[in-house]
């Protein structure tokens, strides 16, 4: 990248606000540089509990507006994505000593009822002896309440929405970091510098700071006002062997207050999460601690017969949220709704910075941010996200199930489970990697179980995978499922 050219909008941070205000601005035809100077949803993006939901819990906090727009949000992108975005059902148990009842009941009801529900089931009632989902619990617990949200996989949900701001025009620029930059005129001139030492400069009539857990440092090295407070809280998740059979999840009411989820996680296994502590260094280190293992098993063996202990982890992960700083006490009870910081005087080019979000509400802060900075560049233009999907999720009818079969039909040399995992990756999108292929030869070398060089080629071509890690652990689980050696063939592909 050695060309100094214009750009409208200069986002910074491959987050999932980061690439969602992309996407949004290029297909307004805006010209859009996107720098990201790891990897996309390398920090807090890829470390969530994976959900597409409207935070129930959040009612407690009388956050009516912010999950009226998540519940609004979880039909949008069940619709946009049912590749990646899929309807899940959780439990949650009624057990002495937590909230009763009755304020469980009321918060579903309002739950179901503040916003429109077009595609997901009620909320039901759970019995001991009738329905099999209580039996995994211990025996004290004989009701529950069943209702409904989304899983999603939200380091492909992140680069989905790149794939689609670089469809529509915008510029990626992995490993590329802002390193300064200065407001000429109406024009930030701004300078960045690649992880090999490249530098460039480019210029830009407006900047959009999405740089996360690291929005205070990118105001830093701009020399632009800081007017809100950032609040880093620290979430951390544990991968065990599959708890329970059945494809529900459970939502557990800890003594302390927090709620921890415990998800079927693939076919095989089970992500408990999360724990929200305070987080005050760098969030480049941030690792779960043994506190918070111990804490997330003991949480769940309060609920389920089967015991839950630290030596079971199969894998781990920690990340931190960037709120805005509420003034609320507990790290658990701040705010997940999103503020911005617009810094535009009327002689100089804005910088919009963002503070907080979540994983539900990209898409709705995307077209906020750019409602509020547009007119600032003199731009008009309308809202166009809520009814387009992302790249593979035009599934017919969003059966992801009936396409799944017809792609195991239409591919029968390919084991079903590596046909399912495709289908829930790239959607419709599998034929850019299958296309012709008659037998397993022609996808190239088989490097790891179930992975071929052809998708291995898609996604170092289309989705900027630069590493096994890339691939491996964030456009993919696989690392989950290989062994150490099979790791190793996909790195040594890379090199």
């Amino acid at each position: 990248m050695t060309e100094t050219r214009t750009y409208d909008l200069v986002v910074v941070g491959g987050g999932v606000n980061g690439v969602g205000i992309a996407r949004d601005a290029a297909g307004r035809g805006l010209s859009v540089l996107l720098l990201e100077r790891r990897d996309l949803a390398a920090a807090t993006s890829s470390a969530s509990s994976k959900l597409i939901h409207g935070g129930l819990r959040y009612l407690e906090q009388s956050e009516f507006r912010l999950v009226r727009e998540s519940l609004k949000e979880r039909e949008v992108l069940l619709a946009a994505a049912p590749h990646i975005v899929r309807p899940l059902r959780f439990v949650l148990p009624v057990r002495a000593g937590m909230r009763p009842a009755w304020m469980l009941r009321m918060g579903l009801f309002l739950y179901d009822h503040i916003e429109e529900r077009k595609r997901l089931p009620a909320t039901r009632t759970l019995r001991r002896g009738r329905d099999r989902a209580l039996e995994p619990l211990r025996e004290p617990i004989t009701r529950a309440f069943e209702y409904s949200d989304c899983t999603v996989d939200d380091a492909r949900l992140v680069v989905l929405n790149a794939l689609d701001a670089h469809e529509r025009g915008a510029s990626v620029a992995l490993g590329w970091a802002l390193t300064a930059a200065r407001r000429e005129a109406r024009r930030w001139h701004i300078d960045i510098e690649s992880g090999s030492g490249e530098r460039a400069s480019v210029h830009a009539r407006s900047l959009v700071n999405a740089a996360g857990p690291w929005v205070e440092d990118v105001l830093s090295s701009v020399g632009a006002p800081r007017r809100r407070a950032l609040r880093l809280v620290k979430g951390s998740h544990i991968v065990v062997p599959r708890l329970y059979e059945g494809d529900h999840a459970y939502t557990l009411q800890g003594a302390d207050g927090r709620v921890v989820f415990a998800i079927p996680y693939g076919d095989e296994l089970t992500l408990i999460g999360t724990t929200e502590v305070p987080y005050d260094t760098d969030p480049a280190l941030v690792r779960t601690s043994a506190e918070e293992t111990g804490y997330l098993c003991r949480v769940v063996g309060e609920y389920l017969r089967t015991a839950v202990t630290p030596d079971q982890v199969v894998w781990d992960y920690s990340g931190v949220r960037p709120l805005y700083d509420d003034g609320g006490v507990s790290a658990s009870t701040v705010t997940r709704d999103y503020v911005f910081d617009l810094d535009a005087p009327d002689d100089a080019a804005p910088i919009l910075s963002v503070f907080g979000g979540k994983l539900t509400t990209y898409r709705r802060l995307a077209e906020h941010a750019l409602g509020e900075l547009l007119p600032r560049l003199g731009v008009t233009s309308s809202p166009w996200t809520s009814g387009a999907t992302l790249p593979g999720g035009d599934i017919p009818d969003m059966d992801l199930a009936a396409f799944t079969a017809a792609q195991s039909r239409r591919f029968p040399f390919a084991p079903p489970r590596m046909i399912r995992r495709m289908c829930r990756a790239y959607g419709t999108r599998i034929e850019r990697i299958l296309g012709q292929a008659r037998r397993s030869g022609d996808l190239g070398q088989e490097i790891a179980p179930e992975l071929f060089e052809a998708e291995l080629q898609y996604l170092r071509t289309a989705e900027w995978a630069r590493s096994a890690e890339d691939v491996l652990w964030r456009r993919s689980k696989l690392g989950l499922a290989l062994d150490a050696a099979a790791r190793r063939r996909v790195s040594l592909w890379f090199e």
